[in-house]
């Protein structure tokens, strides 16, 4: 049956000798894996500037349950990128982000609320100037509302140490936790009341934004179990090395 919709485009891989293998979040169906064939003849309609990650596009796609690689059969540029393709710093995010959407997605059924938060905040990414560098740290913390594990905010003088394991800040114990650990749970503070429209008022060296990434990826690790080697990550973090 064909289906039109809206898309984001998580992954790709190569298969056989002309044909390619994509992972894309749709609208209607949720993570779905589709075969393109001939992708790489000269001919093919299928133009490798569709699958950039987080490409957001308008699909006409042919879903059959029974079938574990579906089928495009109309792609089209839903919003096309201005700055995101043409960026070192946006790029490298966009690639970052793409990966921890591949690897934390994995719902065969439509989620609108969540479509639109990532359809929409790419948005946000390729159109914004300013508080860039930190845009995937504000990404991390809002994703987790939609994928059940947001954490609380009772921050205080007293709950100043954020614990992953049960989302929430805790009273300091000396013997367990350093200074280190309270400054990044005071920002962890900072990010969990911070817009995308207010990331330039983020001040960050990289130091800082290395170890809330950090602590932000272990907070995923421990409610979604282990994701893995995050093969973009180091080139995230020389992006932003000062």
């Amino acid at each position: 049956m064909l289906h039109k919709t809206k898309a984001i485009v998580l992954n790709h891989l190569k298969y056989g000798d002309s044909s390619l293998i994509t992972s894309i979040y749709t609208e209607t169906h949720g993570r779905k894996t589709f075969l393109i064939q001939g992708f790489y003849k000269r001919k093919s309609k299928f133009h490798s500037t569709f699958l950039q990650p987080l490409s957001l596009l308008d699909l006409e796609i042919d879903v059959n349950p029974r079938r574990e690689l579906q089928r495009i059969k109309e792609i089209s540029f839903a919003y096309p990128f201005r700055a995101i393709p043409f960026d070192t710093v946006k790029a490298s995010v966009a690639l970052f982000l793409a990966e921890i959407l591949y690897k934390t997605l994995k719902e065969e059924e439509s989620n609108t609320p969540l479509f639109d938060f990532i359809y929409h905040t790419i948005q946000i990414l390729d159109m914004k100037d300013m508080g860039v560098a930190n845009f995937h740290l504000i990404f991390l913390i809002n994703l987790t509302k939609h994928l059940g594990f947001y954490p609380i905010d009772n921050y205080s003088e007293t709950n100043c140490i954020f614990d992953t394991v049960n989302g929430r800040f805790y009273q300091n114990i000396p013997a367990q936790y350093s200074d280190s650990d309270r400054l990044l749970s005071a920002w962890i503070h900072t990010l969990l009341n911070t817009s995308f429209e207010q990331l330039e008022t983020l001040q960050l060296n990289h130091f800082t934004r290395n170890g809330l990434l950090k602590l932000l990826i272990d907070f995923y690790h421990f409610h979604l179990g282990s994701l893995g080697e995050i093969k973009s990550l180091p080139v995230l973090k020389s992006v932003f090395e000062e």
